[in-house]
C-alpha cells in the first residue's frame, strides 16, 4: 500500500476538503483526487462522498481512518529507528567483563543522553563485515592481526594498551611476588582455555610465546571465568594471564593474587574500528571521548607484537 495515498487520505479526512488537503500537502487538488482514487481502487471501496461543503467520509472511510493513522505512525517509527542520530549507537565489545566494556561504561557515564546498544561478536571477520554492512557502528579489536589487513573503508585508532597481569592461586611459586619479570615466567604453566585458534587474541599470545619462550596451555573446555578462577586457586602449578582492566570479583577465600608483569610489560592493544562513511553523530562523540580519556599512555618498557598498528 502506497503511504503517500494513505497520508493524502488522512489529510483530506481531517480537512474535509480536497482543496485544503492539497494546500497542506503542497500538491494540486487534482493530485489529491488521483491519490484518493488510487487508494479506493486498492481497497475496493469508496472512501469519500462529495458534498456541496467538500468531502465526507463514507462508512468504509470512517472504518479505515484509525488504521490509516496507525499505518503512518508505524512508518514514522520505522524511519526514526534508523534515522541518523535517532537510533542507538551499536558497539561491539567482544566480552562483557573486558576492558572495552569498561571504556563504554565510562562513555555512558560521560554521555548518558546517547542511547547505546552493546553487542558481542566473536571474531574480527564478523565484526568487520558488520561494520561494512551497517549492522554495528564500532568495534573494539586488536589490529591488524597477521594476514588480516583492514579494508580501506574501515578506520581504526588504538585507544588503550592494557597491561597483562599474572593471576595465581595462594600456593603458586610466584604468589608472594610484588611483580614478576616476563622472562621469569618461562617454565611456568599458564592456562588459558579461552584462547581460540584463529582469533586475534590467539595471534597475540602465539607471538608472546614465541618471543619469550612461555608455555601457554589452551587445553580443556572453557567453562567460563568462575571455573577458571577456581582451578587456578586450587592448582599451585597453574597460573593465567588477565588484563589489568578485566572486571572480575571472586570470594576472598580463594586467595588469588594479581601480579604485575614487567621488563617488559606485555600490553594488549585495543583499537576502535568503524566504517569511514558511517554518519552516526554519536560515533564522532565516542571517538573524541576515547581520544581524551585514554591518551598519553607511556609505551616505554612494554611489548606488543610487530603486527600491531602503532598508536
Amino acid at each position: 500500500m502506497d503511504l503517500d495515498t494513505v497520508r493524502t487520505f488522512v489529510a483530506a479526512a481531517d480537512a474535509g476538503q480536497f482543496q485544503e488537503a492539497a494546500a497542506e500537502l503542497a500538491v494540486t487538488q487534482q493530485a489529491v483526487s488521483k491519490r484518493v482514487a488510487a487508494l479506493e481502487r486498492t481497497l475496493g471501496v469508496r472512501l469519500f462522498t462529495r458534498t456541496p461543503r467538500g468531502a465526507e467520509l463514507t462508512i468504509d472511510g470512517q472504518a479505515f481512518l484509525p488504521h490509516a493513522r496507525e499505518l503512518l505512525r508505524v512508518a514514522e517509527r520505522a524511519v526514526a529507528s534508523v534515522r541518523t542520530g535517532r537510533r542507538p549507537l551499536r558497539v561491539d565489545v567482544i566480552a562483557s567483563r573486558g576492558a572495552a566494556t569498561g571504556l563504554m561504561r565510562g562513555f555512558h557515564r560521560a554521555h548518558p543522553e546517547i542511547d547505546l546498544d552493546v553487542v558481542m561478536l566473536f571474531d574480527i571477520e564478523k565484526a568487520v563485515a558488520a561494520l561494512r554492512s551497517g549492522t554495528i557502528d564500532a568495534s573494539f579489536r586488536a589490529v591488524a592481526a597477521p594476514g588480516r589487513p583492514l579494508p580501506e573503508d574501515v578506520g581504526s585508532v588504538r585507544v588503550l594498551d592494557e597491561p597483562l597481569q599474572l593471576l595465581t592461586g595462594p600456593g603458586h611459586a610466584l604468589a608472594g611476588a610484588r611483580s614478576v619479570p616476563l622472562a621469569r615466567l618461562a617454565g611456568h604453566r599458564i592456562w588459558m582455555p579461552g584462547v581460540v585458534p584463529g582469533t586475534e587474541w590467539a595471534a597475540y599470545y602465539e607471538d608472546l610465546v614465541a618471543e619469550f619462550g612461555l608455555t601457554i596451555e589452551a587445553t580443556g573446555p572453557n567453562f567460563g571465568s568462575d571455573a577458571l578462577l577456581d582451578t587456578v586457586a586450587d592448582t599451585p602449578a597453574l597460573a593465567t594471564f588477565m588484563g589489568e582492566h578485566t572486571s572480575l570479583v571472586w570470594p576472598a577465600g580463594l586467595g588469588l593474587r594479581r601480579i604485575p608483569v614487567t621488563d617488559p610489560t606485555p600490553v594488549y592493544p585495543h583499537s576502535l574500528l568503524w566504517h569511514r562513511d558511517n554518519p552516526h553523530p554519536a560515533l564522532a562523540t565516542l571517538r573524541d571521548h576515547l581520544a581524551t580519556t585514554t591518551a598519553g599512555h607511556e609505551a616505554t618498557g612494554t611489548w606488543t607484537p610487530d603486527w600491531v598498528l602503532p598508536r
